[in-house]
């Protein structure tokens, strides 16, 4: 097994196809198909279903693929570290749809050369923030757990080989628009939202709800919008008069001036939770310098922000 031909097979999965991916590659498709067919032999399984749609990794295919691919990205980072300046290094951070992690994210790329690195950020969906960390696609992800989901994320974390560091916990608020009619309420109970859409971040599978970003997602609500990004969610709070349920974790930085919290005021049939939010990583891997850096500034961010 060569580092070629994982990286073969790696391209392959990205673009679905052997046509595409050697076209990528810049070599032809035979020789592609002759590589990943060396290397299924040398391994004993069958990587990827040649189907009329393209190349569809089969059950071991996919888990072969998971882990070559934390491999490759190890071979990438050490290229990226000892190669000189031919090459960027990389960081990247998944996280779920946090100001605060996004300010931590700013704060930590003006302290580093923006001609030497190759900076991402990603708020995407939950299970994504674990794969792409588990794929070392990001070094560092951002989440929360809480009883409702953490028999779920830590079987999750646990396959990945990913560990999970607390950075604070937080009881449910009510995240609304300021020119919300109940924004000036002590607090809120279900019964008080019932005519206004409950908001959420859309999130894939059948169980859903078991990787919401949203506190208390498996209560009932009787109004549901979901989105995408949290444009759009912002949109939907000031012209629907939306909610969501939330950590209560507001930025000091006057982004969130038009938005407040209202503690969340539970009831016999729709108690509290905490959330407790943080970061994952690799298990036995070194952090880099950078991601060292921006759980600095995760922490600043967290103590500069309110509560509630």
């Amino acid at each position: 097994m060569t580092l070629i031909q994982i990286s073969y097979a790696l391209t392959v999965k990205q673009y679905g196809s052997m046509n595409k991916a050697a076209e990528h590659l810049g070599i032809s498709q035979p020789t592609l198909t002759s590589a990943v067919r060396e290397l299924e032999k040398e391994i004993g399984i069958q990587i990827f279903l040649r189907t009329h749609k393209g190349a569809v990794p089969t059950a071991e295919g996919e888990d072969f693929l998971r882990q070559a691919a934390q491999l490759y990205r190890q071979y990438e980072l050490v290229c990226e570290r000892y190669a000189g300046n031919e090459k960027k290094r990389k960081f990247g951070v998944s996280t779920q749809h946090y100001t605060f992690a996004v300010n931590a994210f700013i704060n930590t790329v003006k302290q580093f050369d923006t001609l030497l690195f190759d900076f991402a950020i990603r708020e995407t969906q939950t299970q994504n923030v674990i794969r792409d960390v588990g794929s070392l696609k990001s070094e560092i992800g951002v989440l929360y757990i809480s009883n409702l989901n953490r028999k779920l994320i830590s079987k999750l974390l646990d396959e990945y080989e990913l560990e999970f560091t607390e950075l604070i916990k937080c009881r449910a608020y009510v995240y609304m628009y300021c020119g919300h009619p109940l924004a000036k309420e002590p607090s809120l109970s279900l019964e008080q939202l019932g005519e206004y859409p409950c908001l959420s971040f859309e999130q894939d599978g059948t169980d859903g709800f078991l990787f919401a970003e949203e506190i208390l997602s498996e209560n009932n609500y009787p109004r549901t919008i979901r989105a995408t990004d949290r444009a759009a969610m912002g949109e939907l709070m000031r012209t629907l008069n939306g909610y969501t349920l939330c950590s209560g974790i507001l930025s000091r930085d006057g982004s969130s001036n038009e938005y407040v919290v209202v503690p969340y005021r539970e009831d016999s049939e729709n108690p509290n939770s905490i959330m407790h939010i943080g970061y994952i990583t690799k298990k036995y891997s070194a952090k880099s310098e950078i991601c060292r850096t921006y759980i600095g500034e995760l922490e600043k961010s967290l103590e500069q922000s309110t509560v509630g």
